[in-house]
């Protein structure tokens, strides 16, 4: 049995307090509710406390703070997590690169990565892409507006991140990520079915 031990609260700690006054895109959600929930993700399919800790940092530095939030988090819990949280950084310069680019430079670097690297990103993609179809299911197509992709780019780029997880190692958390996905392409093709069908009529 794995113990979490005072490095997973401190860890706790310093998620809160780097994104204390962030909040989840297009909601008044505070953003620590995504970082618990994909450090939950990550501990549920067998992850190490490393591997935990680094899926409650895993946007410190994309989002709050670039290097300097790396250096703090490697002088409190180590290369180990500095690595994880690295390998599930897309960007860390302010403004970010153009967004499709950036995108396809993520999905490219995924059959290169450490299996951690993988189990933390898989969580944090399993957990948007969850917010996303629940989110869909209430908002319907003004969703859209809230990802710079828009939804094209969006449904693209989940699909992508399937295909680059699965031909790695198609574990039960890729299984998840694929079923949440599919529920989202057909939802979304089921209603432009029925906007094409009042559209005629």
């Amino acid at each position: 049995m794995m113990t979490l031990t005072a490095r997973f609260d401190d860890a706790l700690v310093l998620a809160r307090n780097l994104h204390a006054d962030q909040v989840r895109k297009g909601t008044a959600i505070p953003y620590v509710s995504h970082l618990l929930a994909v450090s939950s993700i990550v501990l549920d399919h067998g992850g190490t406390e490393d591997e935990a800790i680094a899926a409650l940092l895993h946007d410190a530095v994309e989002d709050q703070g670039g290097d300097a939030a790396r250096t703090e988090i490697r002088r409190r819990f180590g290369d180990a997590v500095v690595d994880i949280v690295d390998g599930c950084t897309d960007a860390e310069v302010i403004p970010k690169p153009p967004w499709r680019a950036r995108k396809e430079a993520y999905v490219g670097h995924i059959a290169g990565a450490s299996r951690s690297v993988r189990l933390v990103s898989a969580a944090d993609k399993l957990h948007n892409a969850r917010a996303i179809l629940a989110d869909y299911r209430q908002s319907g197509e003004s969703l859209w507006g809230r990802f710079n992709g828009g939804r094209a780019g969006t449904l693209w780029y989940y699909r992508a991140l399937v295909g680059a997880f699965s031909a790695v190692d198609r574990t039960p958390l890729v299984e998840e990520l694929d079923r949440t996905v599919t529920a989202l392409e057909r939802l979304v093709v089921s209603d432009d079915d029925v906007a094409q069908g009042h559209a005629v009529r």
